[in-house]
């Protein structure tokens, strides 16, 4: 499975697809102390605006309707998210992503920490959040596609129910990018929880897309890394056409730079 997944990188036919588990090495916030951000500002206690049965989503959505747009969160995301150039270039699996050089990354996190690594360690790129961007990005870079959006366009950002509500529909011109990105090329999932509703339903879409066609059988194999196993999860990522890879790492923490390190060093040895 590695062997071929190397190969596959050393021949520049991967689609990196990064989740918020990569950012989580530089201390960025997550969607829970998001949230908890979100009842301060609008002056409720925490523990009352999201009990235990509170759907973040819906807690996002709150917030637009109370404060009529996320301009305000955005402006506090956008700092919060943001890390000095020295943290970033000392980021192990940042510089790791630079030097396997996936020529496709795709992410769902709305930072510019991932554009910003290769421009760091000298890589030019084309970051692509709208259709402008598409008809933009420049040949020869690498191409970061930020799938929920970018803190540079409020409106791109996909953080409240009505967002994903609308992202489900699955035909916005990111949308359409990535099903023809994904024709002839293998994708590799990586800082993603299978409990990811969305990471589900991406996958899901993306075997209907083959499945609708009569040459299912050559669909690209798709691989996701996880950290720990989950036998029940791992059987339906198999369903839906993707291959996990499970870390035997006793840290978590140094789970995905082992694997990425693994993988370096094999698409070299293939070349």
């Amino acid at each position: 499975m590695l062997d071929f997944l190397a190969r596959e990188i050393r021949e520049h036919r991967v689609i990196l697809f990064v989740g918020a588990g990569l950012s989580r090495p530089l201390g960025l916030p997550s969607w829970g102390e998001l949230i908890k951000h979100m009842a301060q500002e609008l002056g409720f206690d925490h523990d009352v605006l999201v009990g235990p049965s509170a759907d973040y989503l819906q807690v996002a959505e709150f917030y637009k309707l109370k404060k009529g747009s996320i301009g305000e969160l955005r402006s506090w995301m956008d700092r919060s998210w943001n890390v000095s150039d020295d943290k970033l270039r000392a980021s192990k699996v940042h510089q790791q992503i630079v030097d396997l050089k996936f020529p496709l990354v795709y992410t769902t996190n709305y930072d510019n920490n991932l554009e910003r690594a290769f421009e760091l360690h000298g890589v030019q790129v084309s970051k692509i959040a709208s259709v402008i961007d598409i008809a933009n990005a420049k040949p020869g870079h690498t191409h970061v596609i930020k799938f929920h959006g970018d803190f540079a366009d409020d409106n791109s950002l996909v953080v409240t129910e009505t967002d994903y509500y609308e992202r489900l529909e699955f035909e916005s011109p990111l949308d359409l990018k990535l099903r023809s990105d994904v024709l002839g090329r293998t994708i590799l999932f990586v800082g993603y929880s299978l409990k990811d509703l969305n990471l589900r339903l991406l996958l899901y879409k993306l075997k209907r897309t083959w499945d609708n066609t009569p040459h299912a059988k050559r669909r690209p194999r798709s691989f996701i890394f996880l950290v720990r196993p989950d036998v029940v999860q791992e059987e339906v990522m198999e369903s839906r056409g993707v291959s996990p890879i499970v870390s035997d790492a006793l840290d978590p923490e140094d789970a995905l730079p082992e694997f990425f390190e693994r993988l370096l060093e094999m698409a070299r040895r293939t070349g």
